[in-house]
C-alpha cells in the first residue's frame, strides 16, 4: 500500500510540472521539449491503489521545443497534426504499487486519433504543505514509445544511412499535484 497521505482527489498544478519528450535527432543528439498540460486530475485510494485514477489532457498546439520552425513542423500533420488532433490525452485503466514508492499507470494514450495502452512506471517524490497551506505531492517518471504507432511515420534519409529523427520518443514526467478533497 502506498502512503496513506496521497489518499485524495488532486488537480495538477501545471506551473510545478513538466510533460516532456526527447527523440534523437540526426541519430548524434536528443532534441527535448513539453508540451503544456490543458487539465490533469488524479484520483489516489491508500487502501487500494488500483481503484485509482489518472486523466491528462495536453495542448498540442503548445508544443515547445525552443525552435519555432522545429515546434511549426511538429504541429503539422507530418507529426503531430495540431489542427485535426488539438489534444493527446491519457486515461489510466490500472495502478499499481511496484515498490515502496514506486507505481505502475497503465492506460490509453491517445496521439492523433490514434489509441495505444502503455504503462507509465512513476516515483513517489513525496508530499509537503506549501506556503498556502495546500497539500502538493509528487512524481516523476519516465517511459518509451514508438512514433510509427501513433501513425507519425514522417522522417528523411541521411546520408551517412540513418535517420533525422528517432522512431522511439522518451516521454518524461515531473508532476506536482494539489489535493482538492
Amino acid at each position: 500500500m502506498y502512503p496513506s497521505e496521497l489518499t485524495g482527489t488532486y488537480t495538477l498544478d501545471p506551473a510545478h510540472s513538466r510533460f516532456g519528450f526527447a527523440a534523437r535527432h540526426a541519430m548524434v543528439t536528443k532534441v527535448r521539449g513539453s508540451i503544456p498540460v490543458r487539465e490533469a486530475t488524479a484520483s489516489l485510494d491508500a487502501g487500494d491503489p488500483g481503484a485509482s485514477s489518472v486523466h491528462v489532457v495536453l495542448d498540442v498546439a503548445g508544443i515547445e521545443t525552443g525552435n519555432e520552425n522545429r515546434d511549426a513542423h511538429l504541429r503539422t500533420g507530418d507529426f503531430l497534426d495540431a489542427t485535426g488532433h488539438p489534444f493527446i490525452t491519457f486515461d489510466s485503466t490500472g495502478v499499481k504499487q511496484a515498490g515502496d514508492d514506486d507505481f505502475e499507470v497503465t492506460g490509453d494514450l491517445t496521439i492523433r486519433g490514434v489509441s495505444r495502452q502503455i504503462t507509465v512506471p512513476l516515483r513517489y517524490t513525496g508530499t509537503a504543505v506549501d506556503i498556502q497551506g495546500m497539500t502538493r505531492v509528487g512524481f516523476e517518471g519516465s517511459t518509451v514509445i514508438n512514433r510509427k504507432d501513433f501513425g507519425m511515420t514522417y522522417n528523411a534519409v541521411l546520408e551517412t544511412g540513418g535517420v533525422m529523427v528517432s522512431e522511439k520518443i522518451t516521454l518524461e514526467f515531473d508532476l506536482s499535484a494539489v489535493r482538492t478533497t
